[in-house]
């Protein structure tokens, strides 16, 4: 069936808003999540709410590097590959085995199973793969040296399906995402701690001195680039997903402090390792191959995130 489509991650932050779109247009979908205690298990099962009982939806809770692959890919046209460990911080010492596991091992193992599928892959990367640079924008022919060992994970499976690519036929699309947000984020990223913590009438821990800068994209944007990326048929593989809304962190902070009417309290502390500078796509290439363009601004969309955390406090919604 080539309307049937599998998302792995599906219970996370992105991976569900994709089921939810690829279920609205009709497609089958065999939704993989194998519910890491990354954070809480319950916001995951929250995120799939809307489908579990969905005709067209299909969960199945298991482990890519431990279930039979081949059986549960059999007849689909487009795995979108969103199951990874997250989290730039978390990726130093001992952790970084777990990492290994869940980016590169079960990356390579998806790859094996694919590679006389007939099935498109659509891998879901990272701007981490740049790492710290000071040419702006990014494009994706700039050198790739990431600056932290989720960056490097990040890369390796990126470097996985492109081999497979290259060596088997494997149809790849490789999506490497400027900072996503918006409803359903997750509650370690930046915008999910500073809105739950305004909304909640507590100070803001802000990493670093606020001048940093990011190229914020909403989700529903990365939503379109998988869409798109799923039926695109051209030549090209690795593409810059950004939202084009590269503003300071103390910008955004500014900016919700306005959307939630309350006045923030921010406090500053030491970077951390493994954070970069500056962030700022160039998705020309998106736009060209892809028709990719982004169409939620930074004001709009930090509403709508605020939006769904307000009601998240009050126990309404997903």
């Amino acid at each position: 069936m080539a309307n049937r489509m599998v998302v792995t991650g599906a219970a996370g932050f992105i991976g569900s808003h994709i089921c939810e779109a690829l279920v609205a247009r009709g497609d089958d979908v065999i939704g993989i999540d194998c519910f890491t205690d990354y954070y809480d298990v319950a916001q995951k099962r929250a995120n799939l709410s809307a489908l579990l009982n969905h005709p067209k939806f299909r969960l199945v809770e298991e482990s890519l590097t431990r279930m039979d692959l081949k059986r549960t890919l059999s007849g689909a046209g487009v795995v979108f590959h969103l199951a990874a460990q997250p989290g730039v911080r978390m990726s130093w010492g001992t952790d970084f085995e777990t990492y290994i596991e869940q980016n590169v091992r079960a990356t390579q193992m998806l790859c094996e199973a694919m590679k006389s599928s007939g099935a498109r892959l659509v891998y879901s990367s990272s701007s981490s793969v740049y790492g710290q640079t000071a040419h702006l924008p990014m494009r994706e022919d700039h050198p790739t040296r990431p600056n932290s060992p989720y960056g490097v994970t990040k890369l390796a499976g990126e470097n996985l399906c492109l081999l497979y690519a290259a060596n088997h036929g494997l149809p790849v699309a490789a999506l490497r995402y400027f900072t996503v947000y918006g409803p359903r984020q997750r509650p370690d990223m930046a915008f999910h701690r500073f809105l739950r913590a305004m909304l909640q009438g507590e100070p803001i821990e802000v990493y670093g001195s606020g001048t940093q800068t990011r190229d914020f994209t909403f989700v529903t944007d990365a939503v379109a680039a998988n869409l798109a990326a799923a039926d695109y048929r051209g030549n090209e593989t690795v593409f810059n997903i950004g939202g084009g809304s590269r503003v300071t962190l103390n910008t955004v902070i500014d900016l919700m402090g306005r959307v939630t009417g309350r006045t923030p309290d921010a406090r500053f502390s030491e970077t951390q390792k493994g954070d970069v500078m500056h962030t700022m796509a160039d998705i020309a290439l998106a736009a060209r191959e892809l028709g990719y363009a982004p169409k939620i601004g930074i004001e709009e969309g930090i509403a709508r995130e605020a939006e769904w955390l307000d009601a998240q406090r009050r126990g309404v919604g997903n």
